[in-house]
């Protein structure tokens, strides 16, 4: 018994034996390290790998590689370097004793793209506004003084000329082509770092951030994750062909340095302003004359919307384009020379791409029906004329008569503007650019035109009398010898 007992506790042994070492052996066949199973370790450079077969493509990779290098390269040598300096009006002490106190500049900084080899550059009007000098330095070294051709504080665009020729210039992409999540390369100079170049993709189109207050303010901006700081304003986003698709202007941030959100203006805009600023010495701005709002439950309530597509027409103004085409109120516009419209922001974007006169197919939901209206565009004032502004230099500085929607917004009748400044007069009392002169030597200043005859029949001590667009009214007073 004692015999038996012993051998059936070995064969049990046995067996158990032999059953752990079967469990010991499939264990170690799954823990086996492989050479690939740590996540931190897998190599994109393993050509055996799975996950770099199922993530990446060599040839895309490349191009994509090789487009960034040849974009950088290319757009840099067209994005330039801008240094302003502004100055503080003379206090009463040195305007009673006819000259400025020496005040030290202030100075600022930004960026610029430029657009023809003759010297036209293009950047944002907040980098320009009121400065009393530009600076301009180019890629290679250059230095160069600007002088200010238009400003558009609508679309926050600046035209700027140095004298130069065969300069390298950026071609002009379409903005309206560009995709969300397409690559971009934001080019400027940060912290005045020259040259940055940092990449992205585009996050979102046709994002309104309410950082203009300007009346008729066209805000339709390209959202990027590309890296931008101060010192970006008024540079280039280009795509990874080497276009330009926008002019960086602001970024969203706590802290006032980058934070993950970029806006720029899409280069489409920019080009009708630039255009517009060499042809004519003013922005053409076209209308449409509608109110118009993004579509909401409540809103889709009242007009018995079928659709939440598109921009719901909420008013139309009597005497604009869309009343005398057809349109009403509570048309749902969805589409502008085809181009669908989902937002408001991108409607004034389609809009604020043409002029007075030119012509324009909307496409609208009335009730189940999609409608077609052809549509001449209007300026503010209900008509389709294009306006010319005269520019003239006299004391050192470039006036144009003001528009009557300036008049309206500053509650004034009469006046002219200074639009930039050079040695003179003016310069060095104080003024700055921008300012409105409505009386010389307590005589109305009506236009152009009155200034020069003004201003030719002076003799002694000149008193002028003035407002700036922020409503500050200014006095300043010199001699002419």
């Amino acid at each position: 018994m004692m015999r038996r007992n012993v051998k059936n506790a070995l064969i049990s042994f046995l067996f158990g034996l032999l059953g752990g070492a079967v469990v010991l052996i499939i264990g170690l066949a799954f823990l086996k390290p492989t050479k690939n199973s740590e996540i931190k370790k897998i190599s994109y450079n393993t050509p055996n790998s799975e996950i770099f077969h199922r993530t990446r493509n060599d040839h895309v990779f490349d191009n994509c590689e090789l487009n960034f290098v040849e974009a950088a390269a290319k757009a840099r040598k067209a994005v330039v370097h801008i240094r302003t300096e502004y100055y503080t009006q003379p206090d009463i002490m040195s305007f009673l004793f006819g000259g400025p106190m020496q005040i030290p500049a202030i100075k600022g900084s930004g960026s610029g793209v430029i657009i023809s080899p003759d010297g036209y550059i293009v950047t944002n009007n907040h980098v320009i506004e009121n400065a009393m000098n530009i600076t301009v330095t180019l890629f290679d070294h250059r230095t160069f003084k600007a002088k200010v051709i238009g400003r558009d504080p609508a679309t926050d665009i600046a035209l700027i000329k140095i004298d130069a020729d065969s300069l390298p210039v950026l071609p002009f992409g379409d903005s309206d082509k560009l995709k969300v999540g397409e690559w971009v390369l934001a080019i400027g100079n940060p912290f005045n770092l020259t040259s940055t170049v940092t990449a992205g993709i585009v996050s979102a189109k046709g994002r309104s951030v309410s950082i203009m207050d300007k009346r008729y303010a066209i805000e339709s901006f390209i959202q990027t994750d590309a890296a931008i700081n101060p010192g970006n304003s008024g540079g280039a986003l280009v795509n990874i062909k080497g276009e330009l698709v926008g002019i960086n202007t602001a970024i969203a941030s706590p802290t006032g340095v980058f934070a993950g959100y970029g806006f720029a203006v899409p280069v489409n805009i920019v080009k009708k302003v630039v255009a517009d600023l060499i042809e004519y010495g003013t922005v053409q701005r076209a209308f449409l004359g509608v109110q118009v709002s993004d579509i909401n439950d409540e809103l889709a309530q009242k007009y018995n919307l079928k659709t939440y597509q598109g921009v719901v027409v909420v008013g139309v103004t009597p005497n604009g384009a869309a009343k005398a085409a057809g349109i009403r109120t509570g048309d749902v516009i969805v589409a502008v020379n085809g181009q669908k419209v989902n937002e408001v922001p991108e409607l004034l974007e389609k809009i604020g791409q043409h002029r007075p006169g030119d012509k324009v197919v909307v496409t609208v939901l009335r009730g189940n029906k999609k409608l077609d209206f052809k549509v001449v565009l209007r300026n503010s004032e209900g008509k389709t004329t294009l306006e010319v502004k005269e520019r003239v230099d006299l004391l050192g500085a470039t006036f144009e008569d003001i528009s009557d929607d300036l008049k309206a917004q500053l509650g004034i009748k009469y006046g002219v503007q200074v639009v930039d400044l050079g040695p003179g007069k003016l310069r060095a009392v104080g003024v700055r650019p921008g300012f409105i002169i409505m009386k010389i030597n307590d005589k109305p200043v009506r236009s152009v035109d009155e200034l020069k005859k003004i201003i030719n029949n002076l003799h002694g001590g000149v008193y002028i009398q003035g407002i700036y667009p922020d409503g500050t009214v200014a006095y300043y007073a010199f001699g002419m010898r």
